[in-house]
């Protein structure tokens, strides 16, 4: 576990243009926020979990099952600056660790979580980190809503991209790299990163960590083996019903 004290902050809106109300679904007897809450929750290095959002029906949800919610402004462009107006707010701590963990995750891996903060607490080199896997056999590398990323030799990102990367000219079989949406931030540097105007490249490819590459941050990449999927339709989330169900019958 990381000797630095790290919390956990899951940015939740209520107006997904898939998937509506999508933190509240609860086919499963729980809303879907309560999953990911009690997956954070099993990670051993988070001292604190909080939930940001900015609607109410989502704050009484957490509050039901006994998570603590701060209400944010409604004006964010991103999660990452959802959770930026939290950290402010909190008392001063800079060396504070703090892991953004997407609302929509009920299968976030808490090992993988353990294994983040402590990459970006023994990295120094590094003021951010992230995930990245394998892709799966039924998913598509070519896929724009996948997004890659290629790392160097000391397991930095050399950059993130919705384009089909590396390009494999001579059929080398290199395996491409999926990003998963979890990061860790020095408390410091995540108030300085969303403070930052967007970047050419973020806004080419949509990609807010573009910003800290093209500023010159490096990022740490740790990679898992861990299948990791996340929520962004209804079908998806039937999907995740159904096996959540499943896996409660066995």
């Amino acid at each position: 576990m990381a000797t630095q004290p790290a919390i956990a902050i899951i940015p939740a809106r209520y107006g997904s243009t898939r998937f509506p109300g999508k933190p509240l679904a609860n086919k499963t007897g729980k809303p879907l926020i309560q999953h990911v809450f009690e997956a954070v929750q099993s990670a051993s290095a988070i001292t604190r979990i909080i939930i940001a959002t900015d609607d109410p029906r989502i704050e009484r949800a957490v509050k039901a099952f006994g998570g603590q919610a701060v209400m944010t402004r409604s004006n964010h462009a991103n999660g990452t600056s959802r959770i930026a107006e939290v950290v402010a707010n909190l008392p001063e701590q800079n060396d504070q660790l703090v892991v953004n963990i997407q609302g929509d995750e009920p299968q976030v891996d808490s090992q993988v979580i353990d294994q983040l903060v402590r990459a970006l607490a023994e990295d120094k080199t590094s003021p951010m980190a992230t995930v990245a896997s394998p892709f799966g056999d039924d998913e598509d590398s070519k896929d724009p809503n996948i997004v890659k990323v290629v790392v160097d030799q000391q397991n930095h990102a050399l950059y993130f991209s919705r384009s089909a990367i590396p390009y494999d000219r001579d059929r080398t079989n290199i395996k491409p790299l999926k990003h998963l949406g979890v990061y860790a931030y020095r408390r410091d540097f995540l108030l300085k990163y969303v403070a930052l105007p967007p970047t050419p490249l973020e806004q080419a490819e949509q990609l807010e960590q573009l910003r800290a590459l093209e500023n010159g941050f490096p990022i740490t990449v740790i990679q898992t083996q861990t299948p990791h999927h996340g929520i962004d339709t209804p079908q998806q989330y039937e999907a995740f019903v159904k096996n959540f169900i499943d896996s409660d019958r066995t």
